[in-house]
């Protein structure tokens, strides 16, 4: 059993019948009372973000997640199919699992896949960077470049991104997989 000084980002807890992960925490020492800790937790299963209150006297467990390298192969209708680098054992991943990352994520592309204790799949993590092509952009117009902000652009995988006006297509840029922002155009 873990106790309030427990809690750290990242985290993932059995709170109410279900799987959590610790977006955020706060520790709060007020003047008058006994010190608690505000938090914020991400459902694994539905995506849903809560705020906790933990008192002191508050206990939870902790889960213990297995996290495995694996490889995305290719999409097979509503699955990725990726692939364990350790014993070439192919599993296939539901969409929903993986959600709006699929959009980030290219083929031959090393990941981690998260398993709960009974060897469900929990989620995927991207490395943190990835590079893209430019599949489609607004043409650079002439005299665009003192305003400062940035032209739409859709990647090969169909991400929608803001870039800056000297990007074209064809070009390969770096998008961060957590913000999912551009970041700088590769080499």
């Amino acid at each position: 059993m873990a106790t309030m000084s427990d809690i750290r980002n990242g985290m993932i807890i059995e709170f109410k019948d279900d799987l959590w992960e610790v977006v955020e925490f706060l520790h709060v020492k007020p003047g008058k009372g006994p010190a608690f800790m505000r938090s914020k937790l991400k459902n694994f299963r539905t995506g849903k973000v809560v705020e906790n209150t933990w008192r002191e006297s508050d206990s939870f467990n902790e889960v213990r997640v297995e996290r495995r390298k694996m490889e995305y192969l290719y999409r097979d209708g509503e699955f990725f199919v990726m692939m364990d680098t350790q014993t070439y054992e192919q599993l296939p991943v539901d969409s929903h699992v993986i959600g709006d990352l699929a959009q980030m994520m290219m083929e031959n592309m090393e990941l981690t896949i998260m398993f709960a204790p009974g060897g469900e799949i929990l989620g995927i993590e991207l490395p943190v960077n990835v590079v893209q092509t430019i599949a489609e952009c607004e043409p650079n117009v002439k005299g665009n470049t003192a305003s400062g902000s940035g032209k739409t652009a859709f990647t090969e995988t169909g991400l929608r991104l803001t870039v800056p006006f000297f990007v074209e297509t064809g070009d390969k840029v770096k998008v961060d997989t957590r913000s999912g922002q551009y970041i700088e155009r590769a080499n």
